[in-house]
């Protein structure tokens, strides 16, 4: 099985990291892959970086573990991004493989919203996942839900720190602070 973890990673952080690598485990999924979302719908010009700089840190951050790998599904054709196009996309390319659809609690919650909601279980398995003491919302369309450890980081801290004129060390791998200070990412208002 084949976990599928998307977001802006805007820009990716630890918490993201220790997330996958949590419900890599307790699924007992073969690999974990990143996808970054070229345009989210519910984030459409609020991006602080652009779709490849973002993938770039995601390849950055993943470099040291061969189990997790970016997929570049919603960057190669134009956005908004929706999920159901996604595993649409990726059932025609790899029709064998079992996915697995990772998602917060916050974006379970919301699932029924999600364009073409309706074929999301269709084409993979959903997963949702909470902070530890957090319940996950179970629900049709949802085929388990695990914990996974609180760790209380969000790329929107991560981008004001930035501004602010603050480390990052520590809330990103280093890999992805330095290609944030080359880039001069997140130095204006976004």
């Amino acid at each position: 099985m084949v976990g599928l973890l998307g977001g802006s990673f805007d820009p990716i952080h630890h918490g993201h990291l220790l997330i996958a690598q949590a419900v890599m485990e307790g699924l007992g999924l073969d690999s974990v892959r990143f996808v970054p979302a070229r345009e989210q719908p519910f984030k459409r010009g609020r991006h602080g970086a652009t779709p490849e700089q973002r993938a770039a840190m995601v390849a950055l951050a993943i470099a040291e573990e061969p189990r997790f790998t970016l997929e570049r599904a919603e960057l190669d054709r134009p956005g908004p991004s929706y999920t159901v196009d996604t595993l649409r996309a990726l059932k025609v390319r790899e029709p064998g493989v079992e996915l697995v659809l990772l998602v917060g609690a916050d974006a379970a919650g919301e699932l029924s919203a999600w364009h073409e909601a309706a074929e999301i279980p269709r084409l993979a398995r959903v997963a949702a996942f909470a902070r530890a003491g957090t319940p996950a919302p179970a629900g049709p369309g949802i085929w388990r839900t695990l914990a996974v450890p609180a760790v209380d980081i969000s790329a929107t801290e991560v981008r004001a720190r930035v501004r602010a004129g603050k480390s990052i060390r520590w809330w990103v791998p280093e890999t992805v602070a330095r290609y944030v200070a080359a880039e001069r990412l997140y130095l204006d208002g976004v």
